[in-house]
């Protein structure tokens, strides 16, 4: 005798920047599935016109995130027996602190913009004429800079973070840990151009150490340590500025 189909009660946000509402779904339930399977199933077999993003399935490009019962995950590796309950029912939204451009899929521009404010871009030291200068992978700054390089910029923890819903001009978690890794990045020509950049209004020092960031991040990765880090070093530059005037 077959087993009986069983449901899943999917709510998912539709609508866009100027506002939208939960739509639900009733999906069949198989085993083994994600919260993105539900998502392609819902897209595939209920209503074409749902928009979502994705791109590899297998948590390398972090472009699935959304809000699953409230907290920012990964979709293509959240299974959704962990995230169901008893009543089997799953809130899917897009990811907050950013524009929603259409039902799940969010606007990264202004994530982006912060990532550059923070310095995020890498400013070479040499030429490609000069001699290539050997970095030990063993020594302290290579250490801490390899401490955050796994970032993928899914903005899972820039979403999380109750400091940038709070403050909008807050540059948030992955662009301050980036920060810190160019900070500590033998071969970056402007170090000290970075601590200035995140010690303006909005920079470090805005963060509040909640550490919903480094909870969330899908690559365990600590960006309130780091951001902690980045608070030491500006703030020792600046009684060092202070002393020296």
């Amino acid at each position: 005798m077959a087993e009986k189909q069983e449901y899943l009660e999917i709510s998912v946000w539709r609508g866009n920047a100027e506002g939208g509402e939960y739509q639900t779904f009733e999906v069949p339930q198989y085993e083994s599935q994600t919260v993105l399977d539900v998502v392609s199933w819902i897209q595939q077999n209920a209503d074409p016109t749902l928009t979502y993003r994705f791109a590899c399935r297998v948590g390398m490009c972090g472009s699935c995130a959304m809000m699953v019962n409230g907290a920012p995950r990964w979709t293509c590796r959240t299974h959704v027996k962990k995230v169901q309950g008893k009543a089997r029912k799953v809130t899917i939204a897009p990811l907050r602190n950013l524009p929603v451009i259409k039902d799940l899929a969010a606007d990264m521009a202004p994530f982006f913009d912060k990532w550059v404010k923070a310095g995020g871009r890498h400013q070479p030291s040499a030429s490609r004429h000069d001699p290539i200068v050997q970095v030990k992978p063993e020594g302290k700054e290579r250490s801490a800079a390899n401490a955050g390089i796994e970032c993928i910029n899914c903005s899972v923890c820039y979403s999380a973070c109750d400091t940038v819903t709070a403050n909008p001009e807050y540059l948030g978690p992955a662009a301050l840990q980036r920060a810190w890794t160019i900070v500590n990045d033998e071969k970056h020509g402007n170090r000290e151009g970075v601590l200035d950049a995140v010690s303006k209004s909005g920079g470090c020092h805005n963060c509040h150490s909640m550490g919903s960031c480094t909870f969330h991040c899908p690559n365990g990765l600590d960006p309130m340590g780091a951001i902690a880090n980045l608070k030491r070093l500006t703030a020792r530059n600046a009684f060092k500025r202070g002393r020296d005037a």
